[in-house]
């Protein structure tokens, strides 16, 4: 039996864009929460509960774009054009934000505070691009041929914004727990508050782009209300409704670990759940991923890399959370 590379190769970049998706979002969502930090003390613990690490997260990035380059060239082709303007927007506020992060601690007390606006700034642009380019994903790319046939702006709508909007209060989620594991006293508590409006936003938002995505695409409804396939597919959603309660149960009885444990299994039932969606497009509705993989003696050769590669960046990522691990506390950390 011959290895199917376009689907091995898939399976590589949906395994890269999540990780990135977990771990730069939630040092993103501190970013979009760094206003809630009241004092310059405050913020320094939030900055730095992710200091030895938000770099790191980008690396995975790296990999999903360059990826999708080397093994999907068309689909490359068609996306960068269609999406061309939320991913320079996102990565100038990428840039942005990694500035006022380096430049934040060495500023004098009475400019600092313009640094903490572009570090939060920076987040929100950054994490709203993001959902503009999810949202421009689903919506699909008018393609002719082989060739991008839409306009520059055909990402730009409400279904697009309203996506934008969700990414940033999911990330918050996940900032806010993540800060709950990394802090304690007062500021712990805040989190603990905001976690649980934060979770309702998000389970509002899961439903509201669950029903949504479905009636623009008539596809995927089917896909997903149709007999069997609403059988088989119905503990994604019944899961995903479990892990919502738990999450609300961890929160009230004040764990630290678990309510950010299970604010990543929610991320992994939506990014599952858009899978199934979206499987087997590249760049939906038409250009599947065996239409636009590369030459199989180029994936094969980029697969050798790979397979030596990623277990290094696995082990460094793990490593690197290994070392930092504990609670950040005032006058520690990143100078």
């Amino acid at each position: 039996m011959s290895l199917d590379l376009p689907l091995v190769w898939a399976s590589i970049l949906a395994l890269g864009v999540f990780m990135y998706v977990l771990l730069d979002g939630f040092d993103l969502g501190v970013g979009i929460l760094f206003p809630l930090g009241e004092t310059d003390a405050e913020r320094d613990v939030m900055m730095n509960s992710v200091a030895p690490v938000w770099d790191g997260n980008e690396t995975w990035l790296v990999l999903g774009g360059g990826g999708l380059l080397a093994v999907f060239p068309l689909a490359y082709a068609v996306i960068m054009p269609a999406l061309y303007f939320p991913v320079l927007l996102m990565l100038i506020a990428l840039i942005f934000r990694g500035v006022a992060f380096e430049f934040r601690f060495k500023a004098p007390p009475r400019r600092r505070w313009l640094w903490d606006h572009s570090f939060n700034l920076g987040s929100v642009v950054a994490t709203f691009s993001q959902g503009l380019v999810l949202g421009g994903f689903l919506q699909g790319f008018e393609v002719a041929g082989r060739d991008f046939a839409g306009g520059p702006f055909d990402w730009l709508s409400p279904f697009t914004v309203f996506v934008g909007l969700a990414l940033i209060c999911g990330y918050a989620l996940l900032g806010a727990t993540w800060l709950i594991i990394k802090t304690e006293g007062e500021l712990q508590e805040r989190f603990y508050r905001l976690a649980r409006p934060l979770l309702l936003g998000v389970v509002l938002f899961i439903v509201a782009v669950s029903v949504w995505t479905p009636l623009k695409h008539p596809a995927i409804a089917e896909r997903w209300f149709s007999w069997p396939n609403l059988l088989y597919l119905s503990p994604v959603p019944i899961v995903t409704a479990l892990v919502a309660l738990l999450l609300l149960r961890a929160l009230r009885r004040r764990r630290e670990v678990q309510p950010f444990v299970l604010s990543l299994a929610l991320f992994l039932l939506c990014y599952l759940g858009l899978g199934i969606s979206l499987w087997p497009y590249a760049a939906p509705p038409s250009i599947t991923i065996w239409d636009a993989a590369s030459d199989p003696s180029s994936q094969l050769f980029l697969l050798v890399g790979t397979l030596f590669l990623l277990p290094f960046i696995l082990f460094y990522t793990g490593y690197a959370y290994f070392v930092f691990r504990g609670k950040v506390r005032e006058g520690e950390g990143y100078h």
